[in-house]
């Protein structure tokens, strides 16, 4: 199927009351972060319909559907990628080259279009299982040069590119490497918008979740100072109460 023939099956299966909801709740207003968005008005298990039928869709025509104007087409397009991605990730593929190069490829591909993933919905189904996954996995660049590809991220002027490097650690804290999510936390510890500030606790609490609650503590000793409340509460939350009001309190 092609990128024009998908996009006329979802529009056709738009729903009106449903795209208003989705415009409140994904904050399409003129100054709120999604302003200009645009929405067909369809729930996220309808559009995950149309990724496992179009699983194996060509490349050029998943460049057509993160293009699109509408929010639920690019969804579709990032999930495509996270289903070819995934497919590449078997054990048995540990040393195929040629699967490592074409894995490294989709991640180039992701990132040149990251700015697209513009909401915190499209980031958050799409960096864990691009990004994170792809961290943690062979690569034809070396740990050094990936870890450069990040901190690019986190250094961007672009939210979704910095909502990006924080979220995909969520991947590597379930790995066993909490150290990234302190990095970024690091990184955009001083951020001013709440999308990022929430992204952060979330990150650090799933750090500790994962990895042990003294390693996030050993964060928090030197860092709750700089952190907004909502990080805070955020990192804290699976605390005992009588440890969430000392960091509160500290």
């Amino acid at each position: 199927m092609t990128a024009d023939k998908i996009i006329e099956q979802m529009l056709a299966l738009g729903d009106e009351y449903q795209k208003q909801n989705l415009m409140r709740f994904f904050k399409t207003g003129e100054g709120e972060y999604g302003y200009g968005d645009e929405f067909i008005g369809l729930k996220v298990p309808v559009t995950r319909q149309f990724v496992k039928a179009n699983k194996d869709l060509q490349r050029e025509e998943i460049q057509k559907l993160i293009d699109s104007k509408y929010h639920e087409v690019r969804l579709c397009g990032f999930l495509i990628l996270v289903e070819q991605f995934d497919k590449l990730c078997k054990p048995k593929y540990d040393n195929d080259i040629k699967v490592i190069a074409e894995r490294d490829e989709i991640i180039r591909f992701y990132l040149e279009n990251s700015t697209k993933a513009n909401n915190w919905d499209l980031v958050d189904m799409s960096a864990p299982k691009l990004v994170g996954k792809w961290m943690m996995l062979k690569s034809m660049l070396s740990d050094d040069e990936k870890l450069e590809i990040t901190d690019k991220l986190s250094e961007s002027e672009n939210l979704w590119q910095q909502r990006i490097s924080i979220v995909f650690t969520w991947t590597t804290s379930h790995y066993g490497k909490p150290e990234f999510a302190f990095r970024y936390a690091q990184k955009l510890i001083s951020h001013k918008h709440d999308l990022i500030q929430k992204a952060v606790g979330w990150m650090l609490r799933e750090a500790g979740k994962h990895n042990g609650l003294d390693v996030l503590r050993e964060f928090l000793e030197d860092h709750h100072a700089e952190m907004s409340r909502t990080s805070l509460r955020y990192a804290i939350e699976h605390m005992e109460e009588k440890e969430r009001k000392y960091w509160l309190l500290k």
